[in-house]
């Protein structure tokens, strides 16, 4: 059992060293402590080392166990979403946390304090607390559970192995000579499993996590096929090119391109040639502006792009010539039965240039997508540009 919890320690130190985040060292501090817990319950240490005092085991046996207790509920609190809102939950992670805490420091008061033939009562006591806190843990998940909270259910089958682990190591402290390698057996495995069962729905939990993260701010992040900034990081790079030039007292201009075509080719040839029509177009758009320029995504079919510190006009309207020639050539594309497809790019073009001292980024950027809008009604692959 040890060897077990040592095993599944370091992966949680691994886990904690490779994602960094709160999660995984509380996660890591709750095994810690609980396998400490288990551990000095099962009679190891004593066993390891006879010299040392049997006071600072019942001491560490009192106030471990609750403390371990109250680490669980607390982390129940993280996560049970919901269901944590039920006033019955609520309750019983707040106010159970907080007395078993209490009852920790009491403990291990009076185990430091009382006098020594009462060593047998305050191991009494100190089961009674343990078992208490894993029935508080236990009704808990199965309130949760009954109010419809995944996790919870799934967090049923680790407390029932939690709950035959605690009665076997509890009851070696009870009734030492009624345990018998047939119940340390059973209680190693059932400790083990409690933990990997623990561990893995952490794991699980973690990842849905994460990925709900990434979906949350993925508006926030840079385009997968094309790794243009988008959303308020396309913003912030905007806002950062008008406050260079507004600096050295320039215009800027922006540029959106709008690809009215951009699914033509889905239905017949799959929708991943809408990626490489994508990455392409965008290797384009860097060719012809150059990697000075800001280019972003502001939305699948709509490229911005910000050259900033315009000194002269002719400069953007030569990079708009340019850049008009480049995605004008048509593309090849494979499809999803490795059929080639050719693609011909059809475009509209809003351009405006600024004082970036006087102008909003942003409404800057939407009316330079309604101009290229106006051209896609108007049929047009020609640019409009307008200056103020």
């Amino acid at each position: 059992m040890f060897g077990g919890l040592i095993t599944l320690a370091m992966a949680a130190i691994v886990d904690l060293l490779i994602h960094r985040r709160a999660a995984s060292l509380r996660n890591l501090f709750f095994l810690l402590m609980s396998g400490a817990s288990f551990v000095l319950l099962s009679g190891l240490p004593e066993y390891l080392f006879p010299e040392l005092p049997a006071l600072a085991f019942l001491t560490l046996k009192s106030g471990l166990a609750p403390l371990s207790g109250a680490l669980a509920l607390a982390c129940l609190w993280q996560w049970l979403g919901e269901s944590a809102e039920d006033r019955i939950v609520y309750y019983a992670i707040v106010w159970g946390s907080t007395a078993l805490i209490l009852s920790a420091l009491i403990m291990a008061i009076l185990v430091v304090t009382a006098p020594g033939h009462l060593a047998h009562e305050l191991v009494l006591a100190s089961v009674l607390i343990n078992v208490l806190a894993v029935l508080l843990t236990t009704a808990t998940v199965l309130r949760a559970a009954h109010l419809g909270d995944t996790l919870g259910r799934e967090l049923v089958l680790p407390c029932l192995f939690l709950s035959l682990a605690v009665a076997g190591l509890n009851g070696r402290e009870v009734v030492h000579q009624a345990t018998g390698p047939l119940i340390w057996s059973l209680t190693a495995l059932c400790t083990i499993v409690f933990f990997l069962t623990l561990v893995n729905l952490g794991i699980r939990h973690s990842h849905r996590n994460r990925k709900l993260e990434r979906l949350a701010g993925m508006s926030q992040e840079n385009d997968g096929a094309t790794g243009l900034p988008q959303g308020s990081v396309l913003l912030s790079k905007v806002d950062d090119a008008f406050w260079r030039s507004a600096r050295l007292n320039t215009q800027c201009t922006v540029i959106c391109l709008h690809l009215r075509n951009l699914y033509e080719l889905s239905e017949i040839a799959g929708h991943s040639v809408d990626e490489q029509i994508l990455s392409s177009m965008t290797a384009r758009i860097r060719r012809a502006v150059g990697f000075r320029c800001v280019v972003g995504l502001y939305h699948p079919r709509c490229f911005v792009i910000v050259i900033s510190a315009v000194k002269q006009t002719r400069v953007s309207e030569q990079l708009l010539n340019r850049l008009r020639i480049v995605m004008n050539k048509p593309l090849t594309v494979t499809g999803w039965r490795a059929e080639n497809h050719v693609f011909q790019p059809q475009f509209s073009i809003g351009a405006l240039t600024v004082t970036a001292n006087t102008s909003n980024p942003a409404q800057v950027i939407d009316e330079a997508e309604r101009l290229a809008q106006q051209a896609l009604e108007d049929d047009e692959l020609s640019e409009c540009t307008t200056g103020y």
